[in-house]
């Protein structure tokens, strides 16, 4: 049964869908860049996103000059906005996306043909730049695209938010039991699965990120090795003019265990997100760290972002995996 909204999920909710019905009454390019501002010199400040982005990046680029971090501060939530703007503007989106990005990599070719075979692709995914222009990329070739995603705590924000994603491609998965069956059935059928592998993950393998511990799911490799899928690294890269993208497909990662095939996603990531700072979100929590420079640090949660980070493909610990996952479905 559905949990009944709070009044702070009520009052939260409406001044969400107040602020987009104003933002969707402009021209698209004038709403993402609208929306870009906001997050950058309103919402980010008053969520305490500044302070999560210097933490972060204390951790991970201690020699950074202080000229970048400022630059960071506001840049990391702008892009979180534009994307935002971007995945509530459905038809316009699609359309933008269609006409204003490019697909390349060493790893199209290896989409192309599995597309023709039915042959299944885990597709490694990363809070980078905008996710779900990756899926519309791949949705306009006619490719078909999955994700799994992380319903929202809100349930009212969930309706509108569920919708939206779903505009621009299905099928999505919910996690939980029947979503993750699903999922696995959709994979199997010769899908191209988007899984994502940079949040923090409760109780998930220790891995390496930036050279720190980073608990890192291995349910992507898992997957892939399981349904003998290549598993790909994939990125949409916000292009000068903060409108169109580069959407990257890398080369496939060499079948090994679990945890080398995931350590070789996170180095790729974070080449990537070294040549493009403020296109990662640094506002999660990825390094579970204390740090006086962190007041939420130390705490044993899992992260909980703001409803306007949420979203795109998320993987579950493989251990979900292995009980959601029935031989026959």
């Amino acid at each position: 049964m559905a949990e009944r909204p709070t009044l702070t999920d009520r009052l939260g909710n409406a001044a969400f869908v107040a602020l987009m019905r104003l933002v969707q009454a402009l021209p698209y390019p004038r709403r993402v860049a609208l929306m870009g501002w906001l997050f950058a010199h309103l919402l980010g400040p008053l969520a305490g996103w500044r302070r999560r982005i210097r933490a972060n990046l204390a951790l991970a680029c201690p020699d950074l000059p202080e000229a970048e971090i400022r630059r960071l501060t506001r840049a990391v939530p702008e892009n979180a906005g534009r994307a935002m703007a971007e995945t509530y503007s459905g038809a316009d989106f699609l359309a933008h996306i269609r006409k204003g990005s490019r697909l390349d990599g060493p790893g199209v070719a290896l989409l192309e043909s599995a597309a023709q075979a039915g042959r299944p692709v885990v597709l490694a995914a990363a809070h980078f730049g905008n996710y779900d222009a990756m899926r519309a990329a791949l949705v306009a070739r006619g490719w078909p695209v999955g994700g799994l995603y992380r319903p929202m705590n809100n349930p009212l924000f969930n309706r509108h938010y569920v919708a939206a994603i779903e505009a621009i491609s299905t099928p999505l998965f919910p996690r939980g039991r029947k979503g993750l069956a699903e999922m696995l059935k959709f994979l199997r059928g010769g899908g191209f699965l988007a899984l994502g592998f940079d949040q923090h993950v409760h109780g998930a393998a220790v891995l390496r990120f930036f050279g720190l511990p980073a608990a890192t799911a291995l349910t992507p490799a898992e997957l892939a090795l399981r349904h003998d899928a290549p598993l790909v690294p994939i990125a949409a890269i916000r292009q000068p003019g903060g409108l169109d993208f580069r959407v990257h497909v890398g080369d496939p990662i060499p079948p090994a265990s679990p945890k080398t095939m995931m350590q070789a996603l996170n180095d790729d990531l974070e080449s990537l997100v070294r040549a493009h700072m403020e296109q990662w979100l640094w506002i999660h929590r990825r390094w579970k760290v204390r740090t006086p420079a962190d007041p939420d640090s130390g705490r044993d949660r899992d992260d909980a972002p703001h409803p306007a980070l949420a979203g795109g493909p998320v993987a579950a610990p493989s251990e979900t995996i292995s009980l959601a996952a029935p031989k026959r479905l």
